[in-house]
Order: structure tokens, then sequence, then C-alpha cells
């Protein structure tokens, strides 16, 4: 099959970049606040500085832990028609941006603060939307103990749509918690390991670092067989060497490290190779999603991941401007569209605003719109002798035409995409005419989109375990 892949590292500098992860991983380590996963990493082969809670993993334990990882696996949802199967057969997955602390208001465009409603509201539209294929918590649930944001963000999503949820964890007990609340949906700890219908992104902290919160409840999660995204955010220049070349090997360094941690928690559990890194906004000091070097830095990292076969999540969509609209340059937005030629599986952005801080259901909308428009462009083509259609040349001849033949009205359709000129209008960048009519859809999907409602008993079931955590974290 024919796909349009974005090559960056050549076969020797792909090389390179996998050997010196390695020998980053031997020699300098990877610091691991948490005592527990130090233990395990000891008892599996690392070699272990207590003192300092650095772990030095050797290469064998590392390329170990890669073969043990599944080559395949799925994003299970609530509703098995939503499944999203990795790796992806043609088009990247795409979700929704993740836990902006802000949004503009659907009816006044001011910004505010973001609550539990705010969310069940863009999990529904994500839910109406068939660009989105799975959900991470688009924004904070800031009206509940900050403690427990994590879990009511999951149990939201879940109620409000159908779709595979990926959900964020700082604790090991907001993991367990988590994991008894999808179990529960799922109809047991056996259902949903067998169909795991969220998944969790558990960043390390580049460089090199993994805070205990984090790292153990992705131990918890791995031996739920909940997928784990370990999402490396290298920054060039802050937190890895301004080189591409330095960013590539660190974060590639940190989802070898990540990987280990799941599969020596436990063998075979699902895990997506991810990345959101990108140079270092000199200006700001913040992540620079428009720089031109962020397209060469996930094709390096899909690169990677492609190497050890394993699914990924290293593109970025969405236009991420400061206000609903298309307020972004052509270039700016010609680096994040070069993003999905990396190879990835699966991607994140849509309906993010200012770096993902804040988050619009009009742009949401805006930003589906855009994907529908250019995952064409990403399709799988047959290349065979009936595609090259040699036996058609040879009966159409020198200056005829191909208009009339059976083989163009055969593959006509397959092999052109028809655009809905409605659309075309909104993609007219330093814009902002299409939010208007992005609000009437918004308005129209959360009046008359229906969403499956999990059973009563298993709702009352899933509110007395957050009611229990939340009392636990304030006893």
């Amino acid at each position: 099959m024919a796909k349009s892949i974005l090559r960056f590292l050549g076969k020797d500098e792909e090389e390179l970049i996998h050997e010196e992860s390695l020998r980053c991983l031997e020699e300098i380590g990877v610091m691991v606040h948490s005592e527990a996963v130090l233990r395990m990493l000891k008892g599996a082969g690392a070699n272990i500085d207590p003192k300092k809670m650095v772990a030095k993993l050797p290469r064998d334990l590392v390329m170990g832990s890669v073969k043990k990882a599944p080559k395949e696996f799925v994003l299970c949802s609530r509703e098995p028609k939503n499944d999203v199967v990795l790796p992806a057969e043609n088009y990247p997955h795409i979700c929704t941006n993740g836990l902006s602390v802000y949004m503009t208001d659907l009816e006044t465009g001011k910004k505010r603060p973001t609550t539990r409603r705010d969310l069940a509201m863009f999990a529904k539209l994500a839910d109406s939307l068939d660009a989105i294929s799975y959900f991470w918590p688009a924004v904070t649930a800031g009206d509940v103990p900050e403690a427990s944001h994590n879990v009511h963000e999951l149990w939201v999503s879940l109620q409000a749509g159908t779709k595979h949820v990926q959900g964020d964890s700082t604790t090991e007990e907001d993991a367990l918690t988590q994991i008894k609340i999808a179990s529960v949906v799922a109809g047991g700890e056996k259902e949903l390991r067998k169909r795991p219908i969220f998944s969790c992104t558990c960043c390390p902290v580049a460089p090199l670092s993994f805070e205990k919160g984090s790292v153990e409840a992705q131990v918890a999660f791995a031996r739920a067989g909940v997928p784990i995204s370990s999402m490396s955010m290298s920054m060039s220049g802050m937190s890895s060497p301004i080189t591409l070349a330095g960013t590539i090997m660190n974060a590639n360094a940190e989802n070898l490290a990540s990987i280990t941690i799941t599969q020596t928690a436990s063998p075979g559990a699902p895990h997506v190779y991810a990345s959101e890194s990108t140079p270092i906004d000199m200006n700001t000091g913040g992540i620079n999603y428009v720089a031109s070097e962020s397209p060469l830095i996930s094709a390096g990292c899909g690169q990677m991941a492609q190497r050890y076969r394993l699914p990924s999540m290293v593109g970025q969509w969405g236009v991420d401007g400061m206000t609903p609209g298309m307020n972004r340059s052509f270039n700016e937005l010609a680096t994040v569209a070069l993003s999905m030629l990396s190879g990835t599986d699966c991607c994140s952005g849509m309906g993010g605003l200012d770096s993902a801080l804040g988050a619009s259901l009009e742009q949401m909308v805006i930003d589906a719109y855009l994907w529908e428009g250019f995952r064409p462009v990403l399709r799988s083509f047959t290349i065979n002798r009936e595609t090259v259609a040699m036996d058609v040349v040879k009966a159409v001849g020198q200056g005829g035409t191909f208009l009339t033949q059976p083989h163009t009205a055969k593959y006509f359709r397959k092999e052109l995409y028809f655009p809905d000129k409605s659309k075309l209008a909104w993609e007219s960048t330093l814009s902002t005419k299409m939010a208007a009519e992005a609000k009437r859809v918004v308005k129209k999907s959360l009046k008359e989109h229906v969403v499956p409602q999990i059973d009563k008993g298993v709702v009352r079931q899933a509110d007395a375990i957050v009611k229990q955590y939340e009392k636990s974290l304030s006893g």
C-alpha cells in the first residue's frame, strides 16, 4: 500500500538515535521518584542508586521490554462501533485537546474557568463529530476538589459520550479509583481488561525523570490492562538539547524507559509511544507547536516508533489560536499539518486554544471540519498492475480519452477526494467568519445528538466510588 509519510532520519541516523538512546539509559539512567518502582526495576535487572533515585537500565532489559509490548491493540469504547484499532490502517485517529483550564463561553465569547458541566458539553459534542475518534477530557473540572479532578473527568466523560476516553492521573490512589469506576461501567475488572474503555497519559518529566504519583499510577494501570501513553514533552533548548537530534534522542529514551516500566509491571500491557516534543519558544519560554522544526521532530519520533513496531501518538492537530477561528498564518498551519505525515497512529489537539491552556466548543467543530478535508491526503492507495492500468492505456492509445473508460468509473471515487465546498470557506486564514456558523453547529449537536445512557444502577455505584474517594482525600 502506498501512503504519504514524512521521513526525516536516514537509516544511519535512525540507528544512531537508537544506539545513543540505549547508551543514555544504560550510562545516565532515569530518575524515578518512587521507591516501589525502583525496587520493581531492580528486581528486573536495573542498576539502582537509591540515594539519587536513579535507575540505569541495561540494553537487554529495555529491548526485552520493547519485544513484550503488544504491536497492535484496541482502544475500546462504551459503544463498540467507536473502537479505535491501533495501529491506524489509513489516516491517524484524532482526539480532543486535553485538560485546558479555561474556555470561551458559547454565548458571550468571554474566557472563563471550566466545570464538570462544561466538560460534559465537550464530551457530547465530540461524540457527535465523526472526525473525532476518541476523547481526551478537553477541559478541567474546576468545580471539584483539586485532588479528585482526574477521577471526575473520567466519570463525566464516560457518561456524556460513548467514545474511548484518554484520561490522566497523578497518584496511585487516583488511578485505582479510575479503574474501579471503569470496571463498574465495563461490567467488571476482567471485562475492563478485555475491553479497556479508557487509557491514561503518563508523562515522563523531561529530561529523563518520572514523578512519584504519575509513575505509580502507570504501574497500577499497566497491571489492570489499561493502555498507557508515555507522552514525552521534550522542549529543545530547555528540557532537551537545542538540536533536533538531541530532542529526538531524549524523547526516544524517555519512551523506552516508560515502556520498560510498563512491561516490567505487567508483561504484554498495551503501551503507546508518544511525544508532543517541540522547540522552546525563545520569546515566551513555552512549548511551540507551530515551530517549523516541530513536524521534523514528530517525523523523527514516528520513525523510531515504527522501528520498534509500536503504536504511536506523535502528531498534533488543531489551529490552536487565541480565539475561535482560523487566526494562524499559512506557514503555522502548514507545520501542524505536516506533523500528521509523521506516520503517527494517533494525535490530539482538536478544540484547543492558547497552546492548550484554553478550549472552545466552536474551535472543536472548526478543527474537525479541517481534519475532514485534510485526512484524505493520508489515505492508503493500492499500487498494482490493475491500478497502474497498462491495459487501459493500451485500449485508449495515443491522443484518446480515459473519461469514458470503465476503469475510470470503477476507481474515480476511490482515488479522488471530493471536498464539501460549503466547508472550504471556513479555511480562510486570519479569519473568524466561520466562528458564528460553528456556534450554530455546536448548539444543534448539543440539542439533537443522543448519547446512550449508562444504566442507573451503574451510575449509582460509580457515584458512590467518587464520593468515597473524595471522603478519603479529606480524611
